[in-house]
């Protein structure tokens, strides 16, 4: 994985020009890389040399698609917002299940921790935005349960009893009153999934939705499969690029 940061160029805004590639080997443990484990990856990124106390983490299939402030991120106090769907996720008994990918039995790993620190408690899942961080707090979750952070730091794959940090944070941030909900009605009007799939009338349909709506965030999930459809990827590249008429400095030619 590699991440980029970019420095502050005046308060709410980012300087892209300052923007640099960081290699996750610059930033992990050197007994736990090489790596292919998002969760180790993403758990360690507070490490990142220069980055601010404050930060925000977005994933490689995550878009912002209207203007973002920092009070949509951080309230007054630098407190995390916190964007949760209304659907569940797995609960603690599942994290064992082997029929479930690694990412849902991380979930459900990740409740289990929950529901031993702050009792049982269904957990909801958290909506596709950025994330934004709070590098004190942070360490303070890791340092919260550091066997089982030291466990998923040292795996080479996403493993059973893996904590995915993603969704442990946010839960964390209000177990712990760190973090400001935000109300469910407004993190749905924000927030946006949008799963990419070779059905050309489902896509037309998604995209038409995301121009209506104009969430500030959203994701669009590869769900092609081997075969994506030539129609599909056509209608989606073109819709992005209207969206997004000017390339980024790190996009190949």
């Amino acid at each position: 994985m590699f991440v980029v940061t970019c420095r502050p160029q005046k308060p709410g805004w980012l300087d892209t020009r300052t923007a640099r590639l960081v290699h996750h080997d610059a930033f992990m443990p050197a007994a736990d890389v090489p790596t292919f484990n998002s969760f180790a990856i993403v758990m360690h990124l507070h490490r990142i040399e220069g980055l601010s106390r404050r930060f925000v983490y977005i994933e490689d299939d995550q878009l912002f698609g209207a203007p973002v402030q920092p009070s949509d991120l951080f309230d007054g106090e630098g407190r995390p917002r916190v964007r949760l769907k209304r659907r569940l996720t797995r609960t603690a008994a599942d994290r064992f299940d082997a029929a479930l990918s690694p990412w849902n039995r991380a979930l459900a790993f990740s409740n289990h921790l929950l529901d031993e620190r702050y009792g049982a408690s269904p957990r909801r899942a958290v909506s596709h935005t950025a994330v934004p961080i709070d590098a004190e707090s942070w360490r303070a979750m890791i340092a919260s349960w550091p066997d089982a952070f030291a466990r998923t730091s040292a795996s080479r794959f996403r493993a059973t009893e893996n904590v995915a940090p993603e969704h442990l944070y946010p839960h964390f941030l209000i177990e712990e009153r760190r973090g400001v909900p935000v109300p469910p009605m407004d993190a749905h009007r924000h927030s946006a999934y949008h799963p990419l799939n070779n059905v050309v009338t489902f896509q037309r349909a998604g995209l038409l939705r995301l121009r209506l709506q104009r969430p500030k965030f959203f994701c669009m999930n590869d769900n092609f499969g081997e075969h994506p459809n030539p129609r599909v990827v056509a209608l989606v590249a073109q819709t992005l690029e209207r969206w997004f008429p000017a390339p980024s400095r790190f996009e190949l030619g």
